[in-house]
């Protein structure tokens, strides 16, 4: 038998340990679970490693304390915290021993000779924090902690030990551990290892792949030698090489997020690198949504740092790809200058500076492109080769472009004519390197061409292994033809009977008003009407699209046909929440002749529409507010119809379903249903494409082959998994989700309200003591099961109208319409009874309005009610009245309010803790004292529920009792009570805060002069207090938004 099979963790860490000591050969330094004062910079270690690298004392004392202040530094959150820390350690620390001398650099990691630094492995790492937390294993280099992992056992997801690693980040844990933690990692046996850095979503975690994409260079730990993935995935990823590479070259901060490369990133860069030295052009053809605009980042930044008097030239041919990929670079923290003309394109490459630039194609013509090949006032196109060949003819006399050049080729597919690499080298010298990146797969008519121009493939990475890493999401296809049901009655009827199969008889009578509004456009016998009537009835009945999260996009055949859609779409529902984003420019000297008196030409019906959308607006101004819009409010603007625009270079991760009414095929029409790929939030699950133009042709027999028809110049390899069948789909994730459900509740027992409770939250024989300490212990095991459900609810709203067609019965599908309502509605108690609902809007935003009306028919109309009500709104009710708002099932009982009430108090106390540490500590200390004095029997349950609301207003309230006069904010009151309640201490406190706070002083980034100021000021009134203290009343004062 395997002894992995079900072992505990503590025996797959033994087995880590072992790993990392005997085949990794890092340092022991044992188990500090009851070792004091751990730290992530362990000082001694530390001191051990800069004295052997012959840096002198002073030196070492002045990087050490400056190091060790920037890794303290949590009040300016951990974000920027962490920022500087990493800056530290990848660039060394300045120091300057006396005055008259120089500054050096003491640097913390040997970045070049990886094996000069002291790897070193502990175990059971106790932290103290507000909570003490415990990591598993913490990974030490040089005495710094640069790594956590947390392990659990082969029959528990790895998911509970990646939201133990997200939730001991959190404020009221152990955040300060994490400001040195460049990666963070989470495995068990069955599931390998995932990793993030700090602030990573868990939708963002990823899994250690290796080997991912092709080519990839073979590692040394093999399948063969070591057959469990977690242990392999250790050592791949810890290998003292590996790991001071990825620290140093694929991490990065950007945009306010900090983010680590995915493994297909990473083996693309490293198989760039000797291409890159040798100068070997070549492809990376990495899967639309897998991130090709930071593996240009990442690769940009090693050739500048790695290749002498190196330059990166990035050329695209649209101009939205243009400022994405300034923006990507902005972002990135890299100066990067977009080349605004020709002249200025060849300025740059006649000097040595700036080292980044960005340019379009266009950039590369003559200013007039006269002699141009113009019919009709309409000019010929010109492609790449003949921009860079016209550029080449024409360049100053004694032009040579300086520095070691290469040339980034944006979405190169469409960039292949053979004249492209000779008119480079004639502009930029002959060892100029093209590097081409693609989301696309060539066509096979192109492949050859393609690797004449930029060499071959040097990593790929196709749509489907993107799928499998979870990288990008799954695409669900879906044919429509919207004939099928016009012009009779009959099959009116039929379609909406279907369309709404699995509502209640509340659900059905709300559409049916709705329905009323959208029959007439389905008598209209033009197409347009009846495709916007079929896209109004999805945006009421499509979870994705009537939850507020996801939005879609229309691709329409031409701009005159986008602006009918436009104008039809006036008349519905969707009014003021959808666009048209084209390239058409509405000037009204270019439609003055075009009005002939028996009606508008096609040319003033763009115009006039055009007109009537974008009002006082510029096209320019407009087309950014309605991506804006798109992007950042997908409720608001639910749909943006386009033609080619958008199609390309444009990411929106809420953007779900891709209607298609327009003839595409092969670059155009992948790129295009790539835009609904990307990984959104936990409510996104699929992109879904509805086409209405049967660009596959007809699919009999169940067979689906998406290499015919419009794909059908594609290697059947080259697209592999790219589009399923929705229902066929749908039907499979539904029955893994419920058996999931199942599958953790078995160890439940008794299966009651009760045992659940027991289970999932704590014992009714729990002394109310540890209630608490075993709520939190069993967070982990709650909020899988939340997960759990909501993937459960969403599966089966996805196909709840279509169970027939999905193949179940009547008598299944209302067996796990049951299941669902039971398991959400125990999900909802639980999340009352364990205090995990502090808000009462508890279904998630994107499922609510679906789960309200279609869901629980019984109780619709009362939980429609509660939607907008909180928790803290309920409050504000009187008591009778609060209880009332209560779901049923709860408010049943006098016991379950109290419960309710308690969970949501201790709650709030956590929450609020950070901005009046004593005030909610006298909180908690009051609300163990009611719940002793009802287990005692001194007070009722309706007494105690009384006092509960009391004290919640009491806490919740803006001007709290017992206070002078003159604390009359929320900060000046909490400095009084963590002052020792010393009023004038506390105003003095106040006063030099509001004299020195500046504008952002938060941020700790350029070193934190706005923060150390007031720091200051705070010590010179409180002159005789701790630096703990200290700390303490920062935090305090950071928490308080007055400040």
């Amino acid at each position: 038998m395997d002894s992995n099979i079900g072992a505990k963790e503590r025996v797959t860490q033994k087995r880590l340990i072992g790993l990392f000591q005997d085949v990794l050969e890092y340092d022991y330094l044992g188990n500090w679970e009851y070792r004091e004062s751990n730290s992530n910079v362990e000082e001694t270690l530390l001191r051990r490693y800069l004295k052997r690298r012959k840096y002198a004392d002073k030196e070492i004392d002045k990087a050490v304390a400056k190091f060790k202040q920037a890794a303290a530094n949590i009040g300016a959150g951990l974000y920027n915290a962490n920022r500087e820390v990493y800056t530290l350690l990848r660039y060394g620390v300045n120091v300057q021993s006396d005055v008259s001398e120089y500054k050096k650099t003491v640097h913390l990691i040997d970045w070049t000779n990886p094996m000069e630094n002291d790897f070193q492995i502990a175990e059971e790492v106790t932290v103290q924090g507000k909570s003490d937390r415990r990591p598993d294993l913490v990974v030490y280099v040089n005495g710094i902690a640069v790594a956590v992992i947390e392990l659990k056992r082969s029959t528990v997801s790895v998911h509970e030990g990646i939201r133990q690693n997200i939730r001991n980040q959190q404020d009221e844990y152990i955040p300060r551990f994490f400001t040195t933690v460049q990666l963070l990692c989470a495995g068990n046996d069955t599931e390998g290892l995932h990793y993030g850095v700090i602030k990573t979503p868990e939708k963002f975690w990823l899994r250690w792949k290796e080997p991912c994409g092709e080519p990839c260079e073979p590692s040394r730990f093999t399948p063969e030698l070591y057959p469990n993935e977690l242990d392999r995935s250790i050592l791949q990823f810890f290998e003292q090489h590996r790991l001071l590479e990825f620290i140093h070259d694929f991490i990065i901060f950007d945009g306010g997020i900090k983010k680590a490369a995915r493994p297909n990133q990473y083996f693309a860069i490293k198989a760039a690198q000797p291409r890159v030295r040798s100068k070997e052009n070549g492809i990376i053809w990495h899967s639309q949504g897998s991130g090709k605009s930071l593996t240009m980042v990442w690769l940009a930044q090693w050739i500048r740092e790695n290749v002498t008097d190196a330059r990166v030239v990035v050329i695209t041919d649209r101009d939205e790809l243009d400022k994405q990929i300034e923006s990507g670079f902005k972002d990135a923290g890299e100066k990067i200058r977009r080349v605004r003309s020709g002249a200025q394109l060849v300025s740059m490459l006649n000097e040595a500076e700036p080292w980044l630039i960005c340019t379009l194609i266009h950039k590369f013509g003559s200013k007039n492109d006269q002699g141009g090949i113009s019919v009709g006032g309409r000019k010929a196109v010109k492609t790449l080769d003949l921009y860079l060949e016209e550029v080449a003819k024409n360049l100053p006399q004694g032009f040579r472009a300086k520095g070691n050049i290469y040339v980034f080729v944006d979405e190169c597919h469409r960039s292949q004519g053979g004249m492209l690499h000779e008119a480079m080298k004639r502009i930029i010298g002959e060892r100029v390197m093209l590097i081409g990146f693609t989301g696309t797969p060539l066509l096979h008519t192109d492949k050859k061409k393609s690797v004449e121009t930029f060499g071959s493939y040097i990593h790929s990475y196709k749509f489907h292994e993107a799928v499998r890493d979870n990288v990008i999401l799954d695409l669900r296809y879906e044919a429509r033809n919207v004939e099928q049901f016009l012009g009779k009655r009959e099959k009116i009827d039929e379609w909406f009977d279907s369309k709404t199969a699995g509502l209640s008889k509340v659900a059905r009578s709300l559409l049916k008003a709705r329905w009323a509004k959208m029959e007439k456009l389905f008598s209209s016998k033009e197409r347009i009407h009846r495709i916007v009537a079929d896209i109004c009835q999805d945006m009421g009945t499509k979870r994705a699209l009537t939850g507020g999260y996801g939005n879609a996009m229309l691709v329409a055949d031409s701009i005159y046909q986008a602006c009918r859609y436009w104008e039809v779409f006036q008349s519905t529902e969707l009014k003021g929440h959808c666009a048209v984003v084209t390239s058409y420019d509405a000037d009204s000297s270019s439609v003055r002749d075009e009005y002939v008196g028996e009606g508008a030409t096609e040319d003033f019906t763009k115009y006039e529409i055009y007109q009537r959308m974008i009002g006082d607006r510029t096209p320019e101004q407009f087309e950014a507010w309605a991506k804006n819009e798109f992007v950042e409010h997908p409720a608001d603007m639910k749909l943006l119809i386009v033609v080619d625009k958008l199609l390309t270079g444009f990411d929106a991760p809420a953007a779900t379903y891709l209607y298609i009414d327009k003839k595409m095929r092969d670059h155009n029409l992948f790129q295009a249903i790539c835009r609904v790929n990307r990984v959104d939030g936990d409510e996104k699950d699929f992109g879904y494409i509805v086409d209405y133009q049967d660009l596959f042709g007809a699919i009999k027999n169940a067979i689906e082959d998406y290499t015919n028809g419009a794909f059908d110049q594609y290697d059947a390899a080259d697209i592999q998994g790219l589009l399923t069948n929705r229902l066929a789909e749908g039907r499979k994730g539904l029955d893994e989700a419920l058996q999931a459900v199942y599958t953790l509740c078995e160890a439940v027992n008794p299966q009651t309200q009760a045992g659940y409770f027991a289970y999932f939250v704590y014992s009714e024989t729990t002394p109310i003591e540890v209630q608490q300490t075993e709520c939190e212990a069993n967070a982990a095991k709650r909020e899988t099961f939340y997960k759990l459900v909501s993937t459960l609810v969403r599966r089966y709203i996805d196909i709840a109208n279509e169970m027939p067609a999905a193949g179940y019965m009547k008598e299944e599908s209302e067996h796990i319409k049951q299941q669902v309502d039971y398991f959400n509605d125990l999900k909802d108690e639980i999340k009352l009874k364990s205090g995990d609902a502090l808000d009462l809007k508890f279904y998630d935003p994107a499922m609510r309005q679906l789960i309200d009306n279609y869901v629980r028919a019984d109780d619709s109309e009362k939980l429609v009610d509660l939607a907008d009500v909180s928790f803290l709104d309920l409050l504000d009710m009187e008591g009778a009245q609060a209880i009332e708002a209560l779901p049923k099932n709860i408010r049943q009982n006098e016991r379950s309010v109290a419960e309710v009430l308690a969970a949501n108090m201790r709650k709030m106390i956590i929450s609020e803790r950070p901005n009046n540490p004593a005030y909610f500590d006298r909180m908690s200390d009051l609300l163990n004292q009611l719940l002793q004095e009802q287990h005692d029997g001194k007070l009722q349950y309706k007494e105690l529920i009384e006092k509960l609301i009391e004290k919640l207003k009491e806490a919740r309230s803006a001007t709290r009792v017992k206070y002078p006069a003159s604390l009359d904010t929320k900060g000046k009151r909490a400095l009084y009570d963590n002052l020792d309640q010393d009023e004038e201490l506390a105003l003095r406190v106040h006063d030099a805060v509001k004299a020195n706070a500046r504008d952002g002083f938060r941020d700790v980034s350029n070193g934190g002069l706005k923060m150390k100021a007031v720091r200051k000021a705070v010590r010179a009134v409180l002159s005789d207090v701790t630096e703990g203290k200290i700390d303490e009343i920062m935090q305090i004062i950071i928490s308080q938004e007055e400040y």
